[in-house]
């Protein structure tokens, strides 16, 4: 069970065994005093997982390319979320919407894998420098070097007075 759940580890019991008896998830967050969300996304857990919905996933899962493709044209052929959720044991239906609304808008390359961090910066892109930009920039740091060289004459001339 995520961490972060606004519910605490009593609601969820208690939840599951309401939606064990029939009740949805609206009548048991009534009945918990609590937000739905958290409770709708438990039960659609529930509804995959059932008991073992309060056990924590291991950790993510990484999904290859071809396997988001099936599952995502399963899903936009008509077979509900939950179900083919529950077939290939995903950690919730929210899952196969959020593939299928990146297929939808981006194409089949929106399942791809995108890789992770900041882009690399390509120096060959850079524009190249000109020739008044070098000398200023060399100008630039040889007046910081003339400073530091005079700070530190005057720190030697100052220790010699002590």
């Amino acid at each position: 069970m995520d961490r972060r759940s606004s519910l605490t580890e009593a609601q969820r019991v208690l939840a599951l065994g309401l939606f064990e008896e029939g009740m949805g998830s609206w009548a048991v967050a009534t009945r918990l005093v609590a937000a739905p969300d958290p409770v709708k996304l438990l039960y659609q857990r529930w509804r995959i997982h059932g008991k073992g919905a309060l056990v924590a996933q291991p950790g993510k899962r990484a999904f290859s390319f071809e396997f988001k493709l099936a599952v995502v044209e399963r899903f936009l052929a008509g077979e509900p979320a939950t179900e083919l959720a529950a077939e290939h044991e995903l950690s919730s239906p929210k899952l196969v919407k959020t593939w299928a609304r990146r297929y939808r808008q981006e194409g089949a390359d929106g399942l791809r894998p995108k890789p992770k961090g900041r882009p690399r910066k390509d120096p060959e892109s850079a524009p190249p420098e000109s020739e008044l930009e070098r000398l200023r920039r060399e100008n630039e740091l040889l007046k910081a070097k003339v400073a530091y060289l005079g700070k530190l004459k005057a720190l030697r001339e100052q220790q010699e007075r002590r």
